[in-house]
């Protein structure tokens, strides 16, 4: 018999279904779900929470003129399977396949890119006005995760939204509480009766009433917001400008479809508060969704991971000094913005709750609670992805480094980060940092140089960086020591003749295998902030070319600041710089996209030739 699935190629073949056909579709979808990404790893909990209601949109919304925004997009597969995708998957986050995330370049159902968090609202308001300019009947729906609102921008967008007219519906997707006594029978009752259009009429018609008698008006909000109150928790949205509708039960596709039916009937910002659980459908990924938020290839059977971890991995390093200072420094405090685990801040939340610090999806406010720290003699140590540090720039450089503050910054995922792809890539970190005045910058090669420039950073009396990639690194024996480096001081790596190798960070072991063969000169740079000026005019003296290799953007990094250097002092000694091109590089393995850049042994080898030929 010919599965349902099978026969669903875009979200009209969806439409087509009967509605008693949904929750075997939805049975299926979650299997299809959970072998596929056992084959390629990639978000899984996640997805499985969203198999219903992705169903329902599709199957309410005339999608793709109707516009769905993600936030965030590790949450669309189910999404990707609906919209003529299914066979894709199995290359999903591979070189050449689909991504991880909505793509506008991908498909036509991807209204919006959103790999970083609490961007739909904002987007969908756009897509909402512009819809409203041009005449369009078109609905724009931002699904937003509970996580996602604990950032700023979701709230500045919703203030925006509620004091426009506009047809636009926000979808809270609550995974973050239990399908408890108050998403029930109730509650989904309430909700379609909420949604529906009488309800509405009434709701409208009896304010436009009560405008020409406030107090009455005051009374009947009042009223209204009470008995609200009494079943739903919508009162902040409701003072918003939106009509809040729920909570209702997110795996409940009766409820879904009625509900989703009625909203897209209204008229203004609607709220719609779904209540959801990660992992749904896969008990491995029930009890442990935090386990299972992003997976290797695993064993469906079972949920055992198919991938071995041989060496620590730069997080692990990072995660085991922190403990280590903390234990000899109790003014060490930890910030993470919603990235415990990733950001490996497990054992210290463990060991010294008092002192850890996540403040949710607010980057923003991670370097500005940092900073208020710092003003009264704590020590704050922030963990945070290089993307992710992006999204606090201002804070970094009006707030910490203006007030010349001490701060150090564990800048995780730095340089490109594989099947991830460009949203998650830090590309550009060592370009906005080495700007900023009365800061370091350290990348360390290897793992012991990581956990020493930690030290040397967290000792240093200002504001300090260390950005390290993600993964393991070449397998240095890491001393259990707290020792610093001496600040702005390379390292001769390898003696050679003719081509000096300028090296920083993660490009140390390319650049010496690379070495061995053409008998260049290694430097390991270390510092990118400050330069070891003497050491680059020692080897501009003594070799005929230089050549600068960092993983990071070309334009305005590691070699820019070498290149200034050397025209500071009147030095014409030929320099070329490798790093990342000026263009944003597409997912696949670390290794794939460091060959395609140039920055494998090969390409290193390449470049010399090419230079010394010309």
């Amino acid at each position: 018999m010919t599965s349902l699935l099978s026969r669903i190629d875009s979200p009209a073949d969806l439409r087509s279904l009967d509605r008693a056909q949904l929750k075997a579709l939805a049975a299926e979808l979650r299997e299809f779900l959970i072998q596929s990404v056992s084959q390629t790893g990639g978000h899984l909990a996640s997805n499985l929470g969203v198999v219903e209601l992705t169903l329902a949109l599709h199957y309410i919304y005339q999608t793709p003129e109707d516009r769905l925004v993600w936030d965030v997009g590790h949450q669309t597969y189910p999404h990707k399977i609906l919209t003529g995708r299914r066979e894709a998957m199995a290359q999903l986050r591979k070189a050449g396949g689909i991504a991880g995330f909505p793509k506008r370049d991908e498909s036509v159902y991807d209204t919006f890119g959103t790999g970083h968090s609490s961007t739909s609202i904002s987007a969908a308001l756009g897509m909402a006005v512009a819809a409203k300019a041009t005449g369009s009947t078109r609905r724009s729906v931002a699904i937003i995760g509970d996580g996602a609102m604990t950032a700023g921008m979701a709230f500045e967008a919703l203030n925006n939204a509620g004091d426009m007219d506009t047809n636009i519906l926000v979808i809270l997707n609550d995974n973050d509480m239990s399908i408890s006594n108050n998403v029930g029978a109730l509650n989904n009752y309430l909700a379609r009766l909420m949604s529906g259009q009488l309800y509405d009429r009434v709701r409208r018609s009896g304010k436009k009433v009560l405008d020409i008698m406030p107090p009455v008006k005051e009374f009947a909000r009042r009223a209204e917001e009470h008995a609200k109150g009494m079943v739903t928790p919508g009162t902040l949205f409701e003072e918003f400008g939106f009509n809040y509708i729920g909570p209702i039960d997110g795996h409940d596709l009766d409820t879904l479809i009625d509900t989703l039916g009625n909203i897209r009937q209204l008229q203004g910002p609607q709220f719609l508060h779904v209540v959801t659980q990660k992992g749904k459908g896969y008990s491995p990924a029930e009890d442990n969704p935090n386990k299972y938020h992003g997976v290797s290839k695993f064993d469906p059977h079972n949920g055992h991971s198919l991938t071995t971890q041989e060496r620590p991995t730069y997080t692990q390093i990072f995660g085991d000094w922190l403990v280590d200072m903390a234990s000899v420094d109790p003014l060490l405090v930890g910030i993470t913005p919603a990235m415990c685990d990733g950001s490996g801040l497990n054992r210290f939340a463990e060991q010294f709750p008092q002192r850890y610090f996540d403040v949710g999806i607010a980057e923003q406010h991670a370097l500005t609670f940092a900073a208020g720290m710092a003003c009264d003699g704590l020590k704050p140590v922030v963990a945070i992805y290089s993307t992710f540090l992006q999204r606090a720039y201002d804070q970094l450089i009006h707030d910490i480094a203006l007030q010349q503050l001490d701060v150090l910054l564990a800048i995780d995922r730095a340089g490109l980060v594989g099947a991830d792809g460009p949203t998650h890539a830090g590309s550009f970190d060592l370009s906005f940092l080495r700007c900023i005045p009365n800061i370091v910058i350290m990348t360390p090669s290897d793992e012991q140089e990581c956990r020493q420039m930690l030290t040397t950073g967290y000792q240093y009396p200002g504001t300090a960086a260390v950005r390290y990639p993600r993964g393991s690194g070449p397998g240095a024996t890491v001393q259990p020591a707290l020792t610093a480096l001496p600040i702005g001081k390379a390292a001769l790596a390898r003696q050679g003749q003719g081509v000096a190798m300028l090296a920083f960070g993660s490009m140390l072991a390319p650049a010496l295998q690379a070495a061995e063969v053409c008998n260049a000169t290694v430097v390991n740079m270390r510092f990118v902030k400050p330069l070891d000026s003497a050491m680059v005019l020692e080897m501009a003296r003594t070799h005929r070319a230089l050549l600068t290799i960092e993983e990071n953007a070309v334009m305005g990094g590691a070699g820019a600041a070498v290149m200034e250097c050397l025209q500071a002092h009147g030095v014409t000694t030929p320099i070329r710089c490798l790093g990342l091109p000026d263009s944003f590089i597409e997912h696949g393995s670390h290794e794939t996209m460091l060959a395609a850049c140039g920055l494998d042994k090969n390409g290193i080898l390449a470049n010399v030739e090419n230079f010394i030929s010309e």
